[in-house]
């Protein structure tokens, strides 16, 4: 997906778990199976995700601690690590939900729309 280029941030780790996302399928299938640690090609196999995008997203999800390796083996974290993220990702999710009409959040430009008070006292 293009980004704009002047805002896009390549050190943000964002993590998106969204429903169809390759973190999200890539994770349910680990957490399906958490006796077991499968190869990046194993995972590619089993869950359709590209397999150049199955790497890349196992070190994302890495990164906020939800799988864990032992060489070229991947397996979902512990329990308590998963129920943690997903108690606050639901969490986040019903936040967004209540106030998805929010104005400010759909109006990028609000601030623009703000009388400058500076420019009444001249």
């Amino acid at each position: 997906m293009p980004v704009r280029f002047d805002e896009y941030d390549p050190n943000e780790h964002r993590l998106d778990l969204s429903e169809g996302t390759n973190a999200n399928r890539i994770l349910s299938f680990l957490v399906e199976n958490p006796e077991y640690g499968f190869t990046p090609k194993e995972i590619h196999e089993a869950t359709g995700v590209a397999r150049g995008s199955v790497s890349p997203t196992l070190l994302r999800l890495q990164d906020h601690g939800l799988v864990r390796h032992k060489g070229d083996r991947w397996a979902a974290a512990s329990e308590e690590k998963i129920a943690a993220y997903q108690s606050m990702y639901v969490s986040l999710e019903a936040i967004s939900d209540r106030y998805s009409d929010d104005w400010y959040a759909n109006t990028p430009d609000w601030d623009e729309e703000i009388e400058d008070l500076r420019e009444r006292n001249e």
